[in-house]
């Protein structure tokens, strides 16, 4: 797992080890930034269920002002941080030791983009999304991983379904304001 462009650019992240462990693979991450590739210069992102926070770094890495990144697992904090710091990136970021859920409700602050990369089937995605609508900015963007298949809800609060991309098995879900003037 890499950094693949920006200032961190080819810089190897670790990783946790195990079974339950799945990161995003190169190819879903390059076309999760070509999807965001003009709103990521100067944004304010939320790397949610972080895991190794390889998507926040990658953000980070491409321009984004700053990240936030939320776990709930001490070992995935431990490596975020670690990450952070072998990139050079720990100055524009934030990192919090919680459940997704406890962050969203209880945190202040508002993201321009939203990735959420959650364990897969376990309708995670579904109750998170109501909880991050409110959290956006108004032309911010929900960007969700699940498996090709997974059914994801139409609407999100204001946000509404954009588009659907799928690779292989995996499918990234984009989540927009709805345009009231339409």
């Amino acid at each position: 797992m890499r950094v693949i462009t920006g200032t961190a650019r080819g810089r190897n992240l670790l990783t946790l080890p195990g079974e339950d462990v799945r990161p995003t693979t190169d190819r879903v991450k390059e076309a999760m930034f070509s999807i965001i590739q003009f709103e990521v210069e100067g944004s304010q992102v939320l790397d949610l269920f972080a895991g190794s926070g390889q998507l926040g770094i990658e953000a980070l890495s491409r321009g984004a002002a700053y990240a936030t990144f939320v776990d709930s697992a001490k070992e995935s904090i431990d490596c975020i941080k670690f990450n952070l710091q072998k990139t050079n990136l720990k100055s524009n970021s934030c990192v919090v030791q919680t459940d997704a859920f406890s962050f969203l409700r209880t945190s202040a602050g508002s993201f321009d983009i939203a990735l959420l990369d959650p364990p897969y089937s376990k309708g995670l995605l579904q109750k998170a999304l109501p909880l991050v609508a409110p959290r956006m900015n108004e032309n911010g963007v929900i960007i969700c991983e699940h498996p090709h298949g997974e059914e994801m809800p139409e609407s999100a609060g204001d946000f509404e379904k954009y588009r659907e991309y799928k690779y292989g098995k995996l499918a990234l879900t984009v989540y927009r304001k709805r345009d009231d003037e339409e």
